[in-house]
Formats: structure tokens, C-alpha cells, sequence
């Protein structure tokens, strides 16, 4: 529902934004025009760029570098979309192969839609309020949104503000808000998950389900803490903007994941120490430039970069150095260690997706599913006398945070639990088609928004 309200709301913001602005021909003129009062003098601080209608820029001194963007991204859009432990649990959930590609497909309609409904309105509000959202020197971006690396991040609640009607502007906001509380429930659901299925079995081996849930739900408050302390960061580096500050932060830690998926996908020898040791040289690659990140703050408009090299080298560039290291440090190790046993590599990779197996092995995934569904029984036995009516109030307030009222589980047969891969001619050729509309369409856009600044 939120995302459909926001979708409609989206559309009127950016329809009545065009109509201020007198269309894209009034977007071009306003926005080159769009120069605040206040600047350093004998600078262009504050001045709209020459090449701000082009997508994919000069290679050196484009902000966007088009060979650092075509390269560079890669890594971390293949981390989001195939390696993300966000994406990855929405596309486990779902009930078959084609509900799964059909939810994807979807996904990437509708990431066809910010480059209307928020790229546009935003240059729309830098063109209308050139003092406030373009503000030029740390003096005139405090008075305003209280940040001195700039107020870009306001550009869309600006123009919700000055542009939409009473009534909706608080529709607006609220779903805006709802969205984000969402996206922060989605994050931190898959950190606990990770954290709590993965790190704490390390430390407790034998922990069982009802101190599982609370160690989940403890460091659910932790990183609640640990992002709230993180904000001052984020407002100072990458000049205060927070889409660029994300982009870049993936820069450093995505590429690993994405070079090792890619490897385990395409790449026969690759095995498990190759894996690790690539992901500990990658990983150690981007940290490191991110903590010197971290160490040197960009300088403001109009002052000399006298920061270490590697820190001005573009995140975009930095993310093809990190993803090749993994890339390099996988296959060299597994290529001087044990490969993989050929049986275990059947329907995992591209070229082993038709292999089937010559062993007549005991189907160990029943077998897991089985015994899982009879260790949950036994766990949710053993916690009823926590939840009985009679417990003191305590109790039933403890049981009621950590989620032990709801540990009871139906009895499921393995078969019920084990999800369908099949999938019909059909579908086969309603996604592929789809998935080839969705690549046409945004190579188009960079096409046509590369061309030139007079589109």
C-alpha cells in the first residue's frame, strides 16, 4: 500500500515540478542560472556544473566517471541485487523460481523510476531554491539545515513542502517516513539474522532457540546505538550526501562479496580457502581506504586537496582495484590448493547446471528439514512453563520482548518445507522477456542522457 501512495505521490510531486519550472527546456535555463547569492569569491563553489544533464562523464574530472561507473558499479549493483542478505531472504521466501524472478522483475521496474521521480525533482529544487538547497559556504548551509558540508539531502522534502497541498504533503511525509522505518526494519532483521545464525553459534554451540531470539533482538538495539552514533559521519564525508556516502561505502566493502559470488558462479576451481583468503585481501583493501576516508576530510570548495593519493583516487576506480584483488587472491589460492570435489559442484556453477549426480546419496536437505522441525518441537515443549497464564507480569513482559509466546510451530512435512524450482515454458519467456525490456530501457537512458547537455 505505502509503496503505491508513494508512487502517486512521487508523480504529483514531479508533475507539479515540471509545471513550476516551466518543463525541461525551464529546467535546463533555471538550473545553469541557478547560482547562489552568497559564494567565496574568485571561485565557482556554488555554481551548477557544465555537465549536469549528462549521466555517464569525463573520466578524470567528472564526479561520475563513466569508466569508473560502468566498471567500478558493477561490483556493488551485483552485491545488491544477487548477494545482499536483504534481497537474498525476500527472494528465499517466495513459493516458487518464477514468483521469485517474477519479484525481481518487478524490483527493476520500478528502479527505472528514480531517475523521474527523484533525479528530476531534485535538480528542479536546485534550480528553485539556489540559496538554501544549493547554499555555497559553510556559513549559509548551517543557517539552514545545520550541516556545513551542504543542504542537498532537503532538495525533496523542500519541494514536498513548498509544492504539494496540505493534505497531501502530510500523506507524503508519512509515507515517506513509514518507507523508511521499513527499510531500517528490513536492515536490521537481516543483521540480527546473520549475527545471530552465523557469529553466535561460533561463541555458543549448543545455544538454544529461546537465547537465540534474545541475542537477536539485544543486537537489534545495538546497532540502533551504533547508528545513531554514526550520523556525525555521514554528515561530513562525501560533502554531506548521503546517496554518495552510500555508493561509496559499498565501493569499499561490496566488491569482495560480488567478485567471490562471481567466481563461485563461473569459476569450477574455485573452492573455500580460496573464497576467505579473497575476501579477507579485498575486505582489507576497501577498509583501509575507508578508515583514511574516515582520517582526511575532503576540503571545502575552493581550498587545495592536499590529502594522501589513494584517498583522492574515485570510490567508483577504487572499487575496480578492491573487486580485482579479490578476484586475483581467489583464483591464485584455489588454484595451489585442493579443488572441489566434482559431485559437489552439480547445478552450482554455469557450466555444471545440467550435471546430474552418478552417486545414489542419502538426501541430507530431508533429512536437516526433519530434524529441525523435531528440534524446534522439542525447543517449544521446553519453554511452555515460560508461558504460562499464571506467570508473573515479569515474565510475561520478558517472554513478550524476546518473542517466546510465539515458539510454537505446526508439524511440517519435509516435502512442504522443501521450496519448487520448477518452472513452465512460459514464465520462462514472461521474465526473460521482461528482464531483456528492463536492461534496453536503462542502457537507453544512458544513451540518451550521455549525448550531450542540449537533450
Amino acid at each position: 500500500l505505502q509503496t503505491v501512495i508513494m508512487l502517486a505521490g512521487a508523480s504529483i510531486v514531479a508533475g507539479k515540478s515540471m509545471v513550476k519550472i516551466g518543463g525541461w527546456s525551464g529546467l535546463q535555463e533555471q538550473y545553469r542560472a541557478a547560482i547562489p547569492n552568497v559564494t567565496y569569491p574568485g571561485t565557482e563553489c556554488g555554481y551548477p556544473r557544465s555537465d549536469a544533464f549528462v549521466m555517464l562523464r569525463d573520466p578524470v574530472k567528472g564526479d561520475i566517471p563513466w569508466p569508473g561507473f560502468i566498471f567500478g558499479q558493477f561490483p556493488s549493483s551485483t552485491w545488491y541485487w544477487c548477494a545482499d542478505q536483504m534481497m537474498v531472504q525476500r527472494v528465499l521466501s517466495a513459493k516458487s523460481l518464477s514468483h521469485a524472478q517474477g519479484a525481481l522483475v518487478l524490483a527493476g521496474y520500478l528502479k527505472l523510476l528514480p531517475v523521474f521521480l527523484m533525479v528530476v525533482p531534485g535538480m528542479v529544487a536546485r534550480a528553485l531554491f539556489p540559496d538554501t538547497i544549493g547554499c555555497a559556504t559553510e556559513e549559509a548551509c548551517m543557517n539552514f539545515c545545520q550541516s556545513k558540508a551542504g543542504c542537498s539531502n532537503l532538495a525533496y522534502p523542500e519541494l514536498v513542502m513548498n509544492l504539494m497541498p496540505t493534505g497531501l504533503r502530510g500523506i507524503m511525509i508519512a509515507v515517506m517516513l513509514a518507507a523508511l522505518m521499513s527499510d531500517l526494519t528490513s536492515i536490521f532483521n537481516s543483521a540480527s539474522t546473520l549475527f545471530t545464525m552465523d557469529v553466535w553459534p561460533l561463541i555458543r554451540k549448543n545455544a538454544k532457540t529461546r537465547e537465540l531470539l534474545l541475542v537477536g533482538r539485544l543486537f537489534v538495539v545495538f546497532l540502533t546505538v551504533v547508528s545513531i552514533v554514526w550520523i556525525p559521519l555521514v554528515q561530513v564525508l562525501q560533502g554531506g550526501q548521503l546517496f554518495v556516502y552510500i555508493q561509496s561505502i559499498s565501493a569499499y566493502l561490496a566488491p569482495p562479496i560480488a567478485a567471490v559470488y562471481f567466481l563461485a558462479i563461473t569459476c569450477t576451481w574455485t573452492n573455500e580457502k580460496g573464497a576467505f583468503f579473497g575476501l579477507c585481501a579485498g575486505t582489507l583493501v576497501g577498509i583501509v581506504r575507508m578508515l583514511m576516508e574516515f582520517s582526511y576530510s575532503a576540503p571545502r570548495c575552493g581550498l587545495d586537496d592536499t590529502r594522501p593519493i589513494i584517498v583522492k583516487v574515485h570510490y567508483m576506480y577504487y572499487a575496480i582495484i578492491v573487486f580485482w584483488t579479490t578476484i586475483i587472491t581467489t583464483v591464485t589460492t584455489s588454484y595451489f590448493t585442493e579443488r572441489p570435489d566434482p559431485e559437489c559442484l552439480i547445478n552450482t556453477t554455469i557450466w555444471t547446471k545440467r550435471m546430474t549426480s552418478k552417486k545414489v546419496a542419502p538426501d541430507i536437505i530431508e533429512a536437516n528439514t526433519l530434524e529441525g522441525i523435531k528440534n524446534g518441537k522439542a525447543d517449544s515443549d521446553s519453554n511452555k512453563s515460560l508461558q504460562d497464564d499464571e506467570a508473573p507480569v515479569f515474565v510475561k513482559a520478558y517472554n513478550w520482548f524476546c518473542g517466546f509466546s510465539n515458539l510454537e510451530e505446526p508439524e511440517k512435512e519435509a516435502a512442504d518445507v522443501i521450496k519448487s524450482v520448477y518452472q513452465s515454458t512460459r514464465m520462462k519467456y514472461v521474465t526473460r522477456i521482461n528482464s531483456a525490456i528492463i536492461i534496453s530501457f536503462g542502457i537507453s537512458l544512458y544513451i540518451l542522457f550521455s549525448c550531450g547537455k542540449d537533450l
